[in-house]
């Protein structure tokens, strides 16, 4: 079924047993207001999807002052959403018709090296009016996203990014809606800022947006029928700013993060997700009918000065309609075993994430060097390596791993029971993942995903080899 179609029109969630009643479920076009735009695809092949994707200028309408002048895939903010089942082979035939150079990076895909979209490393950065073909395999269920990774900061910010949905056969039959969570930084006349406003220290900060998105909307209104489960699938696309979730006084059921399905639920009030990553969660709608309940913006503390003089901000509202007669039970979730990854003498990796000057500017890095200067860690296949990340900066920083999972550790070294491809290194402290390389060589980019940051020199290269 296409993306447009999952998020406008209901699906079955049950048949009763021994009755073969139909159980209720959420109202006809329920999320219409957040539809994704959906691709046309070209091949007639069930398990291909071919697409053209094009780069190019567009607007969206923010604020009162007027039209906003953006960037984005096929002229959407956020691009279309493309939807796709576990095996499937993905063919994009992307254009650009943007007056500065790009690429696309699939973030949290098992992508070929030659298909990530970093330029210099693993492709030439695509040239005003020239096309590139992205061509891979779909190895694994979950929710993914697509953005630059030229001047990625400021192309990101500009509306360049869009959503992944990797479907597994046995997947839970429920209503979801997909939720690209981002903001945008626009003036008083409704102009776009400037991808380096407020300089260095902006910089340093991570620029956040002064107008939070949900699908490219401004605080957009959906409906869900009480005591009917929906699955909520969000990426955070922000370049800087962290997410943390309020759904009124309700749960999250979290079944699923970067890769997709976990191996249990578990409940959250608060979820976080750090720019980049993904959550997987389901939500039963409790209240009166005619009520409206606000999935809100709590600010997080990142780092200095991320929590003063800031009130929460809504950004989708809920709109409640009468429920079923009987109770609708939660869908039946598959179980992914998690295998911890097992290494008698790992290979391990200390990083310090520093700030210093290079020739009067600011210049971010891993242990004193920003990214254009380091010389890549070396990784084989088949190895395995534990990183340790430490920080002493003011800011938290969403450390991102192209191309692979890696299971991250607790305080006590074990692993945590998720797979993941970004992971939190807060204020003053650390983090730590495992790791183990497959048989696909080449440079891989580590990163801050605190775009501003890793732009700044935050970041480095793994050269994975036989």
């Amino acid at each position: 079924m296409s993306g447009s179609l999952r998020v406008a029109l209901s699906v079955v969630i049950a048949t009763v047993a021994g009755c073969g009643e139909i159980e209720p479920v959420e109202p006809p076009g329920f999320a219409d207001a957040i539809a994704l735009p959906t691709p046309v695809d070209l091949s007639p092949d069930p398990h291909v999807l071919e697409l053209d994707l094009v780069a190019r200028e567009t607007s969206l309408e923010l604020v009162p002052a007027g039209p906003t002048a953006m960037w984005g895939f096929d002229g959407h903010v956020p691009g279309p959403l493309l939807e796709a089942e576990v095996g499937d082979r993905l063919i994009v035939h992307f254009h650009n018709e943007l007056p500065e150079e790009t690429t696309v990076h699939w973030h949290g895909i098992r992508v070929p090296n030659e298909m990530d979209g970093v330029p210099d490393h693993t492709q030439h950065a695509v040239q005003p009016g020239d096309s590139f073909e992205y061509r891979f395999e779909l190895p694994d269920e979950g929710l993914y996203w697509y953005h630059p990774h030229v001047r990625s900061a400021g192309q990101a910010a500009a509306g360049l990014y869009g959503a992944i949905v990797v479907r597994a056969p046995d997947e839970p039959v429920v209503d979801e809606a997909v939720l690209v969570l981002s903001d945008a930084a626009v003036g008083d006349d409704g102009a776009l800022l400037p991808a380096d406003s407020g300089g260095e220290l902006a910089t340093l900060f991570g620029r956040e947006g002064n107008v939070v998105l949900v699908n490219g909307r401004v605080r957009p209104t959906i409906r869900a029928r009480v005591g009917v489960p929906l699955r909520l699938r969000m990426v955070n696309a922000a370049i800087a700013r962290y997410f943390q979730l309020a759904l009124g006084t309700l749960s999250f059921t979290v079944i699923g993060g970067d890769r997709g399905l976990h191996d249990g639920p578990r409940v959250l009030t608060r979820p976080v997700l750090t720019p980049g990553q993904r959550l997987d969660a389901i939500v039963v709608p409790q209240g009166s009918v005619g009520q409206t309940i606000a999935l809100r913006w709590i600010p997080y503390d990142r780092g200095f000065g991320s929590t003063e003089f800031r009130d929460p901000e809504d950004l989708l509202y809920v709109e409640l309609e009468r429920g079923p007669d009987r109770a609708v039970p939660m869908p039946t979730i598959p179980s992914r075993p998690f295998e911890p990854i097992v290494a008698a003498t790992p290979t391990d990796l200390h990083v310090e994430l520093t700030r210093n000057d290079r020739d009067g500017h600011l210049a971010l890095g891993f242990d004193g060097v920003p990214g254009w200067e380091a010389t890549p860690f070396p990784a084989r296949f088949g190895e395995v390596q534990r990183w340790s990340f430490r920080n002493t900066l003011e800011w938290s920083h969403p450390i991102h791993l192209h191309g692979f999972f890696f299971q991250p550790l607790d305080a006590m070294g074990r692993p945590t029971g998720i797979w993941a491809d970004t992971i939190d290194v807060p204020v003053d402290g650390s983090a730590s993942f495992l790791v183990r390389f497959d048989e696909r060589p080449g440079l891989w980019m580590i990163h801050c995903h605190v775009l501003d940051h890793g732009d700044a020199g935050m970041m480095g290269m793994i050269e994975l080899s036989r």
